[in-house]
């Protein structure tokens, strides 16, 4: 029956989700995940409350901490959190930071881990982020990761994935996925190389949108500003979005000839750390509920905004209840700009008409396996 849950679909995703988004699209013979993604886990640990950064030779004291699963769990958290149903391959440790990040994902999120694994020996990579002034800095541990690829070649039916391109390389996953239907959204590291090289992003011809932040993009286009930038990538891929930092966001879809452009909302931020996940995994829940292009941008802007005002990546990942307290307080503040608020309406039709748990939402766990039953 259309818009039954399968099976699969977990207590904990239930409780997370609150909205389903796609509800109203759901068919039978749909694929059974919404999303797909792949990449590396990482044990985030967070320190916040720091007036400044650290200083050499001084010990510097922390008024706030938390854990969580980072690195690719920021964008799968991020997704499940607002509804999709989420599916990830990684590879995880054997060790307690591993045991830790699964568990967090599988049962505190509802996703699904099926096509991901346990490697005897290898530990978990490690990062350690300082949030002060609004800013971070972030120092990584971690071996090689194992020789076997955690990407099945042939990934689960998916409609959409996830993923990061990197220069000179080619992940046979993505063409596969394509060819099968799903709807590739990919963004990109900074290209160390120096090269910036559209050509050198072989699986970029397999993907329907790519959000490169606006530095990126014009390096990739030899632009002078990030619209032109925007407008130049939709020859290679038909839809390009531009973070634009403090300014919002800018976006140009070739196959319909819209563009669209947001602006930030201005917050305060606690830590940014996953902002940029969280933007992405709003932009395609917005664009797989038919969205048109300038409300995935809203609701892209809107998950980010609410993400930095909490620390931790995963941690800060916005549900729909934060989505909708936020809604509702912003129509309750005088002196809003009509503009503003129309530019949000459509959160009428998808936020909880009541919320369940207190906003903002303090999720993070400061000592790893607290509150763990013997």
């Amino acid at each position: 029956m259309a818009g039954e849950e399968p099976e699969h679909l977990t207590q904990a995703a239930r409780r997370q989700a609150q909205v389903d988004p796609l509800a109203a699209l759901r068919a039978p013979g749909d694929p059974p995940w919404d999303v797909y993604l792949t990449g590396t886990v990482f044990l985030d640990i967070v320190f916040t409350g720091l007036d400044s950064a650290p200083v050499r030779g001084t010990e510097s004291w922390a008024r706030g901490m938390g854990s969580s699963p980072g690195g690719v769990a920021n964008m799968a958290t991020a997704l499940a959190r607002l509804g999709l149903r989420t599916s990830l391959a990684a590879a995880f440790g054997d060790d307690h930071y591993g045991e830790y990040c699964w568990d967090a994902l599988a049962q505190g999120e509802g996703i699904d881990l099926a096509p991901s694994r346990t490697v005897p020996g290898w530990h978990s990579p490690v990062t350690v982020s300082m949030a002060y002034e609004g800013e971070r800095t972030m120092v990584s541990h971690g071996h090689e990761p194992p020789p076997e690829e955690p990407a099945p070649d042939f990934p689960p039916r998916a409609r959409a994935a996830v993923a990061s391109l990197a220069p000179g390389k080619r992940a046979p996953w993505i063409a596969e996925a394509a060819r099968a239907g799903t709807r590739i959204f990919a963004d990109v590291g900074w290209d160390e190389t120096g090269a910036w090289d559209l050509a050198k992003l072989p699986d970029l011809g397999h993907c329907e949108a790519f959000l490169p932040n606006a530095a990126e993009a014009m390096r990739y286009t030899g632009a002078d500003c990030p619209r032109a930038a925007a407008h130049a990538l939709t020859e290679h891929v038909p839809v390009a979005v531009v973070t634009l930092g403090a300014d919002g966001a800018y976006a140009v879809d070739r196959r319909t000839g819209e563009s669209a452009e947001v602006p930030a909302i201005a917050v305060e931020a606690l830590d940014p750390t996953g902002a940029g996940d969280v933007f992405v995994a709003g932009f395609v829940t917005a664009t797989l509920a038919g969205r048109p292009l300038a409300d995935r941008l809203a609701l892209a802007g809107l998950t980010a905004a609410l993400s930095v005002q909490e620390f931790g990546g995963s941690l800060s990942a916005p549900g729909w209840s934060e989505i909708g307290a936020w809604w509702r307080r912003v129509q309750s503040v005088p002196g809003q700009s009509p503009e503003a608020l129309r530019r949000y309406g459509f959160l009428d039709g998808l936020v909880p008409e009541r919320l369940d748990r207190p906003w903002p939402l303090r999720r993070a766990v400061p000592t790893l396996g607290f509150g763990r039953s013997a």
